[in-house]
């Protein structure tokens, strides 16, 4: 088992000291750390319980300065490591580190009580007495704290023995769900190109897959993996890992990036977000600036709440415009801060990582932040008209592709899926109703068309992708019938009123007597004399009774049928072949005539051009 050590606490209060005694190893790499006494940045170590169990630990840096850093190396902990010195107690910045931790959603805790050799007895024990008074309230479960030296060397197998019951009360991560690293660090190596490390939250990237590195959509390919120094197969969750990704700029990756490895990942600047105040945080307001910690960025943002502001103390729906894109999931965690000054006033919990753009404001939250996946689908399918596509579920509903799945085999009630994607019952059927109903108005305007066309009805169901989905089931239940590229409602015959087959017999007449010249529209216009007369002849093309060839030229079917005969003999005649002139002299009609004719019998398949002759094709 494996899991991540995350500390925290006010400056000077011993914490880089009390990882050097754990773990041997000096997380303060700066000489700017070394030189001022006090942690900048993150420092990483590794820390051995035994043969079965193993730790990261994250050293953050305690001062108000840093916070932001802090707030990037507490992400994705397993275990808080409180530290509080004996000699000073409670400070701000151990106020401060504890709200974070609560907001990012950190369940267990371990309390060191450090420089436990600079006090005597009584004094340590009313500081472990008042530290756990204090953490009573807290969300985390915390151990009884523990009083330790780092000169001394007291207390540390007792604290070496909560860290390790602390991480085996952690739930392991699963290697089946979507990959995903938030970058911390970014460096060059000779021979290895570009390295990221970071603390993989989910899921497993091996050697030689390809890599992706958001915002942006970077890619490269995974070279090597190693975890504290030592090459790995693969990156697995819950460990501190360093990725030499080939093919990747140097500048395309920093702090604040994502490593992920499937492509269904994106990158958003809007989220909808369950906000928290602190108590002694200002009401939020609409547009309200924020600092906002997600991962390991750091984004400026603009507030937009639900409704009215939100107090100080309170919870509230809001949506954040991010004036940065960020790659974010159902369920993920951050810290919101003030724009100035700088200091934590709460956290929020997103619960749509990919809102609509209209409204402008969070709908339906409380279905949306339901546990239950089926309850949070029906709220997402409920604010999206088109659906939402089972194969954003992972990221937007924030699960495994075995629980996205498993929807797809068994949607909740209120549900439907149609076609890849999951829809509101409630809009399927109204959608429907209101298509069929323009159906039924198209075929009572226009009776002599032979439907709707097929994507202007799929249209007119506006529900994109699962509209052509809609139409099968429709089609399938009996509803519609489809033909053609047209669609009609089953048992709906194209026919001629009494008034518009009166003007059948007139015109097949006159095309008729046509002959190859044929008649153009306005002849059928003048012939048929109905205000129809468009749409009689249109009808009369799909029957098969006339064939318009060009634009704007009709023929009886009957002649074409003759001129086919009366061409393959006259090719047949003149020994297989036949020129434009000879036709024409066989049909007694001029090249204005001929030429359109012989074209649509090229097309047809009838003839065949070669040069300046006709011969007889595979369609004669």
């Amino acid at each position: 088992m494996h899991f991540v050590i995350g500390t925290a606490g006010h400056v000077d209060h011993g914490k880089t000291a009390l990882v050097k005694v754990l773990t041997g190893v000096d997380t303060d790499r700066w000489k700017e750390e070394k030189r001022r006494g006090i942690t900048i940045d993150l420092g990483f170590a590794p820390l051995t319980f035994d043969d079965e169990v193993s730790a990261s630990i994250v050293d953050v840096p305690g001062h108000e300065h840093f916070v932001r850093n802090m707030v990037a190396g507490a992400t994705g902990i397993d275990v808080a490591l409180l530290v509080i010195a004996a000699d000073e107690g409670i400070m701000p910045q151990t106020r401060e580190h504890l709200s974070i931790l609560e907001f990012l959603g950190v369940k267990r805790g371990v309390v060191a009580v450090t420089k436990s050799d600079l006090v005597d007895d009584d004094w340590l024990e009313l500081v472990c007495a008042d530290t756990a008074e204090w953490l009573r309230s807290s969300s985390l479960n915390w151990s009884k704290p523990v009083a330790v030296s780092a000169e001394t060397g007291a207390g540390l197998d007792e604290l070496k023995g909560a860290l390790r019951n602390g991480g085996a009360g952690t739930v392991e991560r699963s290697v089946s769900d979507l990959f995903r690293m938030p970058i911390d660090r970014v460096f060059s190596v000779a021979g290895a190109g570009t390295v990221v490390t970071g603390t993989v939250w989910s899921g497993r990237a091996r050697v030689g897959e390809e890599a992706i590195v958001l915002p942006g959509r970077y890619g490269g390919r995974v070279r090597s993996v190693e975890v504290h120094g030592s090459a790995a197969k693969e990156a697995l969750p819950g460990k501190r890992t360093a990725v030499a990704v080939s093919g990747l700029d140097r500048e395309h990756a920093a702090r604040g990036s994502v490593l992920v490895t499937d492509k269904c990942w994106y990158e958003t600047k809007a989220v909808d977000v369950m906000l928290t105040l602190l108590p002694d945080a200002r009401t939020l307001n609409q547009r309200s600036r924020v600092r906002v910690h997600f991962g390991t960025s750091e984004i400026m943002a603009r507030v937009t709440p639900a409704a009215g502001g939100i107090a100080p103390g309170s919870s509230a729906p809001a949506r954040l415009r991010l004036e940065s894109p960020a790659v974010l999931r159902w369920g993920d965690r951050g810290v919101i801060r003030s724009y100035s000054p700088v200091c934590t006033i709460g956290g929020a919990v997103v619960f749509d990582p990919d809102p609509p753009m209209r409204p402008r404001r969070p709908q339906h939250a409380e279905a949306k932040c339901a546990l239950n996946p089926g309850d949070r689908l029906a709220g997402f399918v409920a604010s999206q008209p088109g659906g939402i596509a089972v194969g954003s579920l992972p990221i937007r509903l924030g699960l495994s592709r075995a629980d996205a799945e498993e929807l797809e085999e068994n949607p909740p009630d209120g549900v439907e899926y149609l076609g890849s994607t999951f829809l509101d019952s409630r809009r399927v059927n109204q959608v429907t109703a209101v298509a069929l109903e323009k159906l039924n108005i198209h075929h009572e305007s226009k009776p002599l068309d032979p439907g709707m066309d097929l994507e202007e009805f799929r249209r007119a169901l506006g529900l994109g992708p699962a509209g052509a989905s809609l139409v099968e089931r429709l089609r399938s239940e009996g509803d519609v019938v489809v033909e053609q590229g047209f669609v009609r409602e089953t048992g709906f015959r194209a026919s001629l009123s009494a008034s518009q087959s009166a003007a059948r017999e007139p015109l097949m007449a006159e095309l008729q007597s046509a002959g190859y010249r044929g008649l153009t529209s306005a002849e059928l216009e003048s012939v048929i004399a109905n205000q129809d007369w468009r749409e009689i002849a249109e009808f009369l093309v799909r029957e098969g009774s006339m064939t318009r060839i060009g634009k704007d030229r009709y023929y009886s079917s009957g002649t074409l049928q003759l001129l086919i005969k009366e061409v393959e003999e006259e090719i047949a005649l003149r020994g297989g072949v036949a020129s434009p002139t000879e036709l024409k002299g066989r049909l007694g009609v001029s090249r204005k005539f001929l030429i359109p004719l012989l074209e649509w019998l090229d097309a047809k398949g009838v003839t065949v051009r070669e040069g300046d002759y006709r011969k007889i094709g595979v369609g004669g």
